[in-house]
């Protein structure tokens, strides 16, 4: 396994609830109120849909707000990963990330290990850089039980019920959080900040149609028969783990121009990245960030 380099569960899509448009010649993020699955290409005119957003879409008379899946771990940090993470608006890369109480941190002396007040009380992370950023992976369909759909999101609401409900599944269901029949959902609800307008973030209920007795049952079953042909969840869990530890940040560079059109708008850096082109490092990010560590201490 090379060292450095974050192994991640294996993508075949994405799962969004918005979309980028093309206004005034900016490419700009735009909420949706329902899901859309895409393939990993992008064209011109936006990311590839998958056949799978259509073949759900199929008998539906609404939009597409549920989706059925599965979790491919035990362990619902394997699942769902969430930080603080600040990202660098020009090369989009992860400057630092952090739980709250430690981080990894790229300073001009290499990767350190520092400590995290989290963004409320980081000099770092005024403006907004520093956000809550959320990866879930769900299998969807038979096809490949080990290939994956990722969803990804800085949003509040949408991260602190995906980990309650990861949680609360692992220990109800005996720790069998990756046999159990579960539906991701769209939900909607209005805030203060919102000003009444409805903002949309996704759940993690049963599988529509089953109560929570038969959706237990289902995954004990399930269980029973992954153990009876060899299937060994506690080695995969085991060897999802180890690819997260080997390397500092999971979000490759190729990734950087999804994270930067999706999460923080239209910039010159993503406007410019995202036709292909370089940008000067000269007064980074990066460089910024060591003169305010530097203040700091």
């Amino acid at each position: 396994m090379l060292k450095g380099l974050v192994i991640t569960p294996p993508v075949l899509g994405r799962i969004s609830i918005g979309k980028i448009v093309e206004k005034n010649g900016k490419r700009l993020p735009e909420k949706d109120d329902q899901f859309t699955i895409t393939s990993q290409v992008q064209s011109r005119d936006g990311w590839l849909l998958h056949p799978l957003n259509d073949e759900l879409r199929q008998g539906k008379e609404d939009k597409l707000r549920s989706i059925p899946v599965r979790l491919l771990f035990n362990e619902p940090e394997l699942n769902f990963r969430a930080d603080y993470t600040l990202f660098d608006r020009q090369s989009g890369r992860p400057l630092c990330v952090g739980n709250g109480e430690t981080c990894k941190r790229m300073t001009q002396d290499g990767m350190q290990s520092l400590p995290c007040p989290s963004p409320d009380a980081c000099l770092l992370a005024k403006g907004g850089a520093c956000k809550p950023y959320g990866r879930l992976n769900v299998v969807i369909g038979d096809e490949d039980s080990l290939g994956s759909f990722v969803f990804r999101t800085t949003g509040f609401n949408s991260i602190r019920t995906l980990s309650a409900r990861l949680h609360y599944f692992q220990a109800i269901s005996g720790r069998r959080l990756a046999c159990i029949p579960l539906e991701l959902r769209l939900r909607g609800k209005s805030t203060r900040q919102s000003h009444g307008t409805p903002i949309f973030y996704v759940d993690l209920t049963v599988r529509s149609g089953m109560d929570m007795t038969e959706a237990l049952q289902k995954a004990s079953e399930l269980d029973t028969q992954r153990i009876a042909v060899g299937f060994d969840q506690t080695a995969l869990d085991d060897a999802a783990r180890r690819g997260f530890g080997n390397g500092a940040f999971e979000d490759s560079e190729e990734d950087s121009h999804v994270v930067i059109e999706e999460f923080f708008g239209n910039t010159e850096a993503a406007s410019t990245k995202s036709q292909g082109e370089s940008l000067p490092t000269t007064n980074s990010l990066a460089d910024k960030l060591e003169s305010l560590a530097s203040q700091a201490n």
